[in-house]
């Protein structure tokens, strides 16, 4: 039940993500849940954030904001610039 977890919420947080930092275009599906677990792993690691304890608001931001702290890492990586 954890990964279907994991991958619900991956998927809707790396979409939001990347509609927010405008790369909803460049990505799928997958890519979005890969950003979306990635992104939650990182806040978990920063924040002690961990959705397997359960979804709380608080743990969907953090989630939310890791993911798009990644993209932003990502655009600056490939661009040269945030956007």
């Amino acid at each position: 039940m954890g990964i279907i977890i994991w991958l619900v919420v991956g998927g809707v947080v790396g979409w939001l993500a990347s509609i927010i930092m405008r790369t909803d275009g460049q990505q799928g599906i997958i890519l979005n849940v890969v950003v979306g677990i990635v992104g939650a792993v990182i806040a978990g690691f920063v924040t002690g954030a961990n959705i397997n304890n359960g979804i709380t608001v608080m743990s969907f931001l953090y989630s939310l904001i890791g993911a798009i702290v990644l993209l932003a890492i990502v655009n600056l990586v490939r661009r040269g610039s945030v956007r």
